[in-house]
């Protein structure tokens, strides 16, 4: 006799891993008997259209559940239902639970005196477990010999694919829908479209004159704001019909671009430049005051050895200062301004240039070292004369030991041009000097002073010429002219670079002391940075100063470099150049210098390396 143990409801209990088992049989489980078992058969399972017509029909389908254990239908009860509802609302699942009901502490208020518990903690509390480990190793055991394995995936059986699933146009639609971007959305009325706009939104009648002459493509707005008492009295809107036409238009003709924004901290586009103070030292405080011209000082130079420099004044004056201390050792008078002053920079001799217009004059300073100024006009007198077989550019002159200009001012020879002399540099090693002439074909001249010879190497040059140097280190010489600065070979007489600038007139120019590099200022306040191993390009543009930059100078030991121009400020910034042609330059303004006084519209006219300015 076989005896089945089921539950008196006659329903049919299952496990989950029982259900797990047998979820791929048409069985439930196999029932308990004494002699034998025999398979529980599942329910039978209900088509579609017999699941619509009882969702038609049953009253109660909405509260119908499927147990998965039994595979029987269960309708809920309204206990049921209203505890599913509770917990969907995240509410306690029965109504009758106080979430604040009087909190009773376990515990007295009271201290006690001994512990409630002291019991001592348990040893496998702290201390690794034997059992799980020797779990732990089995089933790593197992894994390693391949007897556990990882689950495989069932195939859903109601689930089916795409007959022409790697067809083109599918995957092209596919591709479509991923790439859809949504139109944008029409532009809000603004306060000039509501049917009470205030008053300054309303058109006067030279306004609507106006706006009614201009072209439609022209007027800031496509219609004319109205005022009405209220809103009844608003009409239809007669521009309906046309704005949905618009867009419309837009919506089918005008293609859409999906922007990618780039999330760019504001941070990473700020170079990392090193602070001023670890860039220390650069002049910061005014020292000197070196008064005594009395009317606009026009140019400044630097004596090699660093004691002494010259300026020269609008008053016709060039005097020749103590750097230390300020004190006025020398005064040379002459009947114009003085344009330039260059001071020869060789060791063997002392001999200053002053450009006084259109005389260049070679001075003996008679400072410094007597034995030094003696051996200069023992050079001098032992020159010779000026050589008459070609056409002469210029003229030269030796002053007469007993003229009262020899004595005076310490006039040793005269290089008279044809036109005014704006500028006159002198060559490293001290033999040659160049000059600018303001007007003429031949505005660059070259001098050499041991054979009193001159010659024009640019008797044709384009433009205008503002600054010549002489490279420090190779046979260059550089013209600045209106927008380019031109390197010439003096060697093989030819064109080296053409470096562009793009600033409209180039003011002044300076050298590096290693000659790879090139600074130049401009009347439109630009300080260009040249780097000519880089590029003909500028490497770096500043625009620091708010008026025409009128001198640039380097430093001849330390890494810096000065601007002075018309707003009565000089930068002082920090320029290293680095013998790795792979590291660009460092260029870091470290400090502005003010306190310059205007006069006629001129600022800082001239500075030095270390950083003696000129003022009116």
């Amino acid at each position: 006799m076989n005896m089945l143990l089921t539950l008196p409801t006659k329903r049919t209990f299952v496990t989950r891993l029982a259900t797990f088992l047998w979820s791929g049989t048409s069985t439930i489980r196999t029932s308990v008997m004494i002699w034998k078992a025999k398979p529980i058969l599942k329910p039978p399972r209900v088509s579609d259209l017999d699941d619509f017509l009882r969702k038609m029909d049953d009253p109660n389908y909405w509260r119908t559940v499927k147990d998965k254990s039994t595979g029987q239908d269960v309708v809920l009860t309204d206990e049921d239902v209203d505890l599913i509802q509770r917990l969907q609302k995240g509410q306690y699942p029965s109504s009758t639970t106080d979430p604040y009901e009087p909190f009773e502490d376990i515990f007295s208020h009271e201290t006690m005196i001994h512990p409630v518990t002291r019991h001592p903690p348990q040893k496998r509390s702290f201390v690794p477990s034997r059992i799980e480990k020797a779990m732990v190793s089995k089933m790593v055991h197992a894994i390693k010999m391949g007897w556990i394995k990882p689950r495989v995936k069932k195939h859903d059986p109601d689930r089916f694919s795409l007959l022409w699933d790697k067809d083109e146009s599918t995957a092209g639609s596919n591709e479509r829908m991923q790439r859809y971007i949504p139109a944008p959305k029409m532009k809000l009325p603004g306060h000039e479209e509501s049917y009470n706009p205030p008053a300054e939104y309303l058109f006067t009648e030279e306004e609507e004159a106006k706006w009614r002459e201009q072209e439609p493509e022209e007027r800031r707005i496509n219609f004319l704001p109205a005022k009405y008492p209220c809103l009844r009295a608003v009409p239809a809107y007669e521009r309906f019909i046309e704005e949905r036409f618009e867009r419309c238009l837009d919506l089918y003709l005008c293609p859409r671009q999906r922007k990618m924004r780039v999330n760019v901290d504001a941070e990473d586009l700020i170079p990392q430049l090193p602070k001023p103070k670890d860039l220390q030292p650069f002049p910061s405080i005014q020292s000197i005051v070196y008064e005594g011209h009395t009317d606009c000082v026009l140019c400044l130079s630097l004596e090699p050895a660093g004691q002494f420099f010259a300026s020269g004044s609008e008053d016709g004056t060039v005097r020749i200062w103590e750097l230390l201390t300020g004190r006025c050792l020398k005064k040379f008078q002459f009947e114009a301004p003085v344009k330039s002053v260059a001071w020869c920079p060789s060791q063997s001799v002392c001999l200053l240039a002053a450009a006084v217009d259109k005389t260049v004059y070679i001075l003996n300073p008679g400072v410094g070292d007597k034995l030094l100024l003696s051996t200069t006009d023992t050079v001098l007198s032992a020159l010779p004369e000026e050589s008459s077989g070609q056409a002469a550019v210029v003229d030269w002159e030796q002053t007469s030991a007993s003229s009262p200009e020899f004595l005076s001012r310490g006039e040793r020879l005269r290089v008279m041009h044809r036109h005014g002399v704006v500028q006159v540099t002198w060559h490293s090693r001290g033999d040659y000097f160049a000059t600018v002439t303001a007007e003429g074909q031949a505005t660059v001249l070259v001098h050499q002073l041991s054979t009193r010879r001159s010659q024009a190497p640019l008797s044709k040059a384009k433009g205008g010429v503002s600054r010549v140097l002489f490279h420090p280190l190779r046979p260059f010489l550089l013209v600045a002219c209106q927008r380019t600065v031109r390197v010439y070979h003096l060697l093989k007489q030819e064109l080296a670079k053409r470096l562009t600038s793009n600033c409209k007139w180039i003011s002044c120019m300076a050298v590096h002391p290693k000659g790879d590099n090139i600074i130049t200022g401009s009347f439109e306040n630009r300080l260009t940075w040249f780097d000519m191993d880089l590029s003909v390009k500028p490497y770096k543009t500043l625009r620091h100063h708010k008026g025409a930059i009128r001198e640039v100078a380097f430093h001849r030991k330390y890494p810096l470099f000065a601007s002075a121009s018309d707003d009565g400020t000089v930068i002082v910034s920090h320029g290293m150049v680095y013998s790795d042609l792979m590291q660009n330059p460092l260029i870091v303004p470290v400090k502005v210098l003010r306190g310059h006084a205007i006069s006629k519209g001129y600022g800082c006219v001239g500075t030095v390396p270390s950083i003696r300015t000129s003022r009116g």
